[in-house]
């Protein structure tokens, strides 16, 4: 099959035009055992686009033992020949781009330069796990006794298990996977049931790269397959990215039955703004960042905390660019924002914004009754700017994952720090200003693991590592880069002696030291 031929397996349609969407088990479509269905959605249009088979015991055993066997294999496959499969499967994902960004806006319903773009981001993963043979070097201390030398070296988990959001269906997996397969193991992917798709076409590229079936496998399913990959016995190691509940759940869930976790959950992200910021640019990315995937990102701006005389004007500025975004079916080329996942999100931000409204809080724009012509059935909110937010305030309590900015107005730079150190998730913030003493002060006091410095969405470059403190990050290991190698893989030191056998022996009943 050439590189052109590729398509997704999700082809098999029925006479209504629904598309049958089923699991990718030891290398092939597999409709599996289960008898469970569950409809996928274009949000765009508010129509059923495809049916998902949900997975049951039966396909997580077979599943699990398929990657068994491969991992064993996969993990004795010398660091070459797993290099030339991750070199030859970057270049099919960019070729592939344009497939991949479309179905994401068929079944997410961002844009599709938005699509694109996340599997730009995502191949920028598949690019450091190229450096496995840097990355897996392992260290040697010579002679550090008489005749003995340490060394060490990092072995693959085995069986690892990615459990994956609906905001971002290709960026994630590729958070995972490739880091998890040049290191040795088999990865089984868990997608999202709203927007699968995606997942097997990249199934169809790792196999088309020369991957060997077994190595990555997808398995559709809800809670049933999620709780199965947390207790079964043959998984060592699950990543997970959702919200905080459920990270907390499949995290103590996961370490209960012995395995090692990484679980990112949720986010309230702050974006300080200063007098002496630059407000237009602040304004500009403000903007982006908040209502960019309808504000479907974990990395989203949802609240701007304005300091002092910075408050006035950046809400004017942040109101007039939120008016102008044009909102529309994600394949339109005009649209700049789609809409939201399901109805049931739809709903929930709208109720946010009621309820902050009601409780005081200044609604500046509007986007609760948008309607998008020609697509009155889709799952559209439109920008939505609040002003005055308080922090006892339901829309700032919760993670709204909508396009809805909240601006907090404070005094100092101190107060800011405060708000953003007393709220309970810390996965990213920001802060726009002209002083590099402000920007110094902030990005040593917050506690929050990523810090952007006019930079809206500090979302690490792949050869750093992703994640949050406090309440949006379970475990020790955060995702990609150098955590992402040390989380799928275990270090063992060797020490070693190889005696002349003419040597006295020097062995004692004292603790052993290197003198």
């Amino acid at each position: 099959m050439t590189t052109t031929e590729t398509t997704p397996q999700t082809t098999d349609v029925q006479s209504a035009g629904v598309a049958e969407i089923t699991h990718w088990i030891d290398g092939t479509a597999d409709a599996g055992h289960g008898t469970r269905r569950q409809d996928v959605f274009n949000p765009a249009t508010g129509q059923v686009s495809g049916t998902l088979h949900l997975g049951d015991g039966e396909d997580l055993e077979k599943t699990l033992l398929a990657a068994r066997r491969a991992a064993d294999l996969w993990a004795e496959t010398s660091l070459s020949k797993r290099m030339a499969v991750l070199f030859r499967f970057r270049e099919l994902v960019a070729s592939h781009t344009q497939e991949l960004a479309a179905l994401i806006t068929a079944e997410h319903g961002k844009v599709l330069s938005d699509a694109a773009g996340e599997v730009a981001r995502g191949l920028e993963v598949v690019e450091f796990a190229c450096a496995a043979p840097q990355t897996l070097k392992g260290d040697y201390s010579d002679q550090v006794s008489t005749g003995i030398d340490v060394f060490s070296f990092r072995q693959p988990l085995g069986v690892v298990a990615g459990i994956t959001p609906f905001n971002f269906p290709v960026m994630v997996p590729l958070w995972m996977a490739p880091v998890a397969i040049v290191t040795g193991n088999a990865f089984v992917l868990k997608p999202s049931e709203r927007d699968p798709s995606a997942s097997l076409l990249l199934a169809q590229l790792w196999k088309e790269s020369g991957l060997p079936d077994g190595v990555f496998q997808v398995l559709h399913g809800d809670k049933e397959i999620v709780d199965g990959l947390l207790t079964h016995e043959l998984v060592d190691g699950v990543s997970f990215v959702g919200s905080t509940p459920i990270a907390q759940y499949v995290y103590e869930t996961g370490t209960r039955h012995g395995k090692r976790v990484q679980a990112l959950g949720g986010a309230k992200n702050h974006a300080v703004v200063l007098p002496d910021a630059d407000l237009d640019l602040a304004a500009d990315h403000l903007s982006a960042a908040a209502f960019g995937s309808a504000g479907e990102r974990c990395m989203a701006i949802s609240v701007a905390v304005a300091v002092g005389d910075a408050a006035d004007a950046l809400v004017e500025k942040v109101g007039q660019r939120a008016r102008d975004i044009t909102v529309g079916d994600g394949t339109q080329a005009e649209a700049e924002m789609g809409p939201l996942i399901t109805p049931a999100s739809k709903e929930r931000v709208q109720r946010l914004v009621g309820e902050a409204e009601a409780d005081g809080a200044a609604v500046v724009v509007d986007g609760r009754d948008l309607v998008v012509d020609g697509r009155e059935e889709g799952f559209f909110v439109g920008p939505t700017v609040l002003d005055r937010v308080q922090e006892h305030m339901s829309a700032y309590e919760q993670e709204i994952f909508g396009p809805v900015l909240a601006v907090v107005r404070v005094d100092t730079l101190e107060d800011a720090i405060r708000v953003i150190n007393a709220n309970p998730y810390g996965n990213g913030t920001a802060i726009f200003t002209g002083s590099g003493h402000a920007a110094r002060t902030f990005q040593r006091q917050v506690t929050v693991g990523m810090i952007g410095v006019n930079v809206p969405i500090p979302v690490p470059a792949a050869q750093h590592s992703f994640g949050g403190w406090k309440d949006s990050l379970f475990g020790d290991h955060h995702i990609y880069g150098p955590d992402g190698v040390h989380f799928y893989t275990r270090g063992k030191v060797i020490t070693q002696r190889w005696p002349h056998q003419n040597d006295e022996s020097t062995a004692s009943l004292n603790f052993p030291s290197n003198g």
